[in-house]
């Protein structure tokens, strides 16, 4: 009896670790892709920003998040560099053209912070 709880015991274990193990593995072998993902990530980084503190652009919002204050800030892209745009009214929905002002960029300046001007 002592044998069989062992035996279906190991065999629970086995199918846990298999269950953990198997999407790593699998995903190790698209490892290109990962390295591909990588290089963009980094050429990105090093990259000037299209823009300037000052500017005025018109931007398509791609998504709404949440900043750690709690206000909603729009997610927007100017040729690929992310822009959070900051006091966006609840009227203005993802698709929308929106005109903003940049106002400062990350320490790294991968990223921007901008205020929401009026819809375009």
């Amino acid at each position: 009896m002592l044998g069989l709880v062992a035996a279906v015991l190991v065999l629970v274990v086995a199918l846990v670790v298999a269950t953990w193990l198997l999407p790593r593995v699998v995903g190790g072998l698209r490892s290109t892709d990962r390295l591909k993902s990588w290089r963009r990530h980094r050429e990105a980084q090093e990259r000037e920003p299209p823009v300037d503190i000052g500017d005025v652009e018109a931007v398509a919002v791609h998504e709404f998040t949440e900043h750690h204050s709690g206000d909603r800030h729009a997610v927007c892209k100017i040729e690929g560099f992310v822009v959070f745009v900051e006091d966006v009214p609840s009227s203005v929905a993802a698709g929308d053209v929106i005109e903003i002002k940049i106002l400062s960029f990350n320490r790294g300046h991968t990223s921007a912070t901008a205020r929401f001007l009026e819809t375009a």
